[in-house]
Protein backbone atom coordinates (compact mmCIF):
# COMPACT_ATOMS: atom_id res chain seq x y z
CA UNK A 1 0.00 0.00 0.00
CA UNK A 2 1.55 3.38 -0.77
CA UNK A 3 1.93 6.34 1.44
CA UNK A 4 -1.01 8.28 0.34
CA UNK A 5 -3.52 5.42 0.05
CA UNK A 6 -2.44 4.54 3.50
CA UNK A 7 -2.95 7.56 5.17
CA UNK A 8 -6.16 8.41 3.48
CA UNK A 9 -7.54 5.36 5.00
CA UNK A 10 -6.77 6.52 8.14
CA UNK A 11 -8.30 9.72 7.94
CA UNK A 12 -11.30 8.15 6.72
CA UNK A 13 -11.68 5.45 9.68
CA UNK A 14 -10.26 8.49 12.39
CA UNK A 15 -13.32 10.45 10.55
CA UNK A 16 -16.01 7.84 10.37
CA UNK A 17 -15.33 6.58 14.35
CA UNK A 18 -16.28 10.21 15.03
CA UNK A 19 -19.48 10.66 12.81
CA UNK A 20 -20.27 7.45 14.89
CA UNK A 21 -19.83 8.24 18.07
CA UNK A 22 -22.60 11.41 17.91
CA UNK A 23 -24.65 11.48 20.55
CA UNK A 24 -28.51 10.87 20.25
CA UNK A 25 -31.60 12.77 22.00
CA UNK A 26 -32.83 9.45 23.33
CA UNK A 27 -33.47 9.96 27.20
CA UNK A 28 -30.76 7.45 29.71
CA UNK A 29 -32.96 4.11 30.30
CA UNK A 30 -33.98 3.25 33.31
CA UNK A 31 -34.62 -0.40 34.62
CA UNK A 32 -38.22 -0.89 35.92
CA UNK A 33 -36.67 -1.75 39.58
CA UNK A 34 -34.65 1.92 39.17
CA UNK A 35 -37.80 3.15 38.34
CA UNK A 36 -39.54 1.75 41.41
CA UNK A 37 -36.49 2.51 43.51
CA UNK A 38 -36.80 6.55 42.32
CA UNK A 39 -40.40 6.03 43.19
CA UNK A 40 -39.89 5.11 46.44
CA UNK A 41 -37.56 8.07 47.39
CA UNK A 42 -39.18 10.71 45.79
CA UNK A 43 -42.86 9.73 45.24
CA UNK A 44 -44.71 11.95 42.70
CA UNK A 45 -46.82 13.80 44.52
CA UNK A 46 -50.70 13.46 42.89
CA UNK A 47 -52.11 16.48 44.28
CA UNK A 48 -54.45 18.20 42.07
CA UNK A 49 -56.79 20.84 42.85
CA UNK A 50 -59.99 19.96 41.94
Amino acid sequence: MNRRKKLKQIIKRKDARGKAAQNSNKPKYISKADRLKLEVVEPKSSDEPV
